[in-house]
C-alpha cells in the first residue's frame, strides 16, 4: 500500500489520537466555544447541503455547491476544523488540525479526483477545468449536468451525514466540560 492509500484509508483511524491530543491541548472558554460553534455551522450547513446533491459512484455531480468547488464536503469539513481551533482556544491544537487537515485531505482530494477522471473520463476533464479543486468560485460554473440539479433529503440521510451534527456538537460539549473541569 502507498503512501496516498494508507492516508486516504486510515484518515478517520488516525483522526481519534489527534482528537485526543487537541483536547488535552485545549483551553476553552465560552466565548471560544461560542465563536468555533459559529464557524462549525458554516460547515455544517455546507456539508449538509453537498450531502444532498451527493449520489457516490453513479454520476459526477456538477450541481449544488458541486458548482463552486468540486469539494464542498471537504470544504465544509476544513470549516468545521477551523471552528474547533477557534473552540479550543489553542494555538497548538489548531496547529494539529491544521496540519491533519493539510496532509490528509490534500492526499484525500487528489485521490478521489484520479478515480473520478477515471470513471467519467471527458465529463470530469471539463469539470475540473470550470471549477476548483478546493476553494470555492465566486460563482456558479454552467456545466452540463449529470446528477440531480435539487437537493434531496433522502439523499442527505443515505449519506450518513446527520453524523457531522451530531459528533460537532460532542466536540463543544467535551470542550464545555474541560472548560468547567479548569474553573473548578
Amino acid at each position: 500500500m502507498n503512501a496516498a492509500a494508507f492516508l486516504a484509508r486510515y484518515r478517520v483511524r488516525l483522526g481519534y489520537p489527534l482528537a485526543v491530543a487537541v483536547l488535552l491541548l485545549a483551553h476553552p472558554n465560552p466565548r471560544s466555544i461560542l465563536h468555533g460553534a459559529l464557524v462549525g455551522i458554516a460547515g455544517l450547513l455546507l456539508r449538509a447541503l453537498a450531502a444532498g446533491y451527493l449520489h457516490k459512484q453513479k454520476v459526477l455531480t456538477v450541481a449544488g455547491p458541486y458548482a463552486y468547488t468540486r469539494n464542498p464536503l471537504y470544504f465544509g469539513s476544513a470549516l468545521l476544523a477551523c471552528g474547533a481551533a477557534i473552540a479550543t482556544h489553542s494555538w497548538f491544537s489548531a496547529a494539529l488540525l491544521a496540519g491533519y487537515f493539510g496532509l490528509f485531505y490534500s492526499v484525500v482530494m487528489r485521490r478521489e479526483e484520479g478515480e473520478l477522471r477515471l470513471h467519467h473520463g471527458p465529463a470530469f476533464a471539463e469539470y475540473a477545468r470550470a471549477v476548483p479543486l478546493f476553494f470555492p468560485r465566486m460563482t456558479a460554473a454552467e456545466l452540463s449536468a449529470e446528477s440531480a440539479e435539487t437537493f434531496s433529503f433522502t439523499q442527505y440521510k443515505k449519506n450518513h451525514e446527520w453524523q457531522a451534527p451530531l459528533g460537532y456538537l460532542f466536540l463543544l460539549a467535551l470542550l464545555l466540560l474541560i472548560w468547567r473541569l479548569r474553573m473548578s
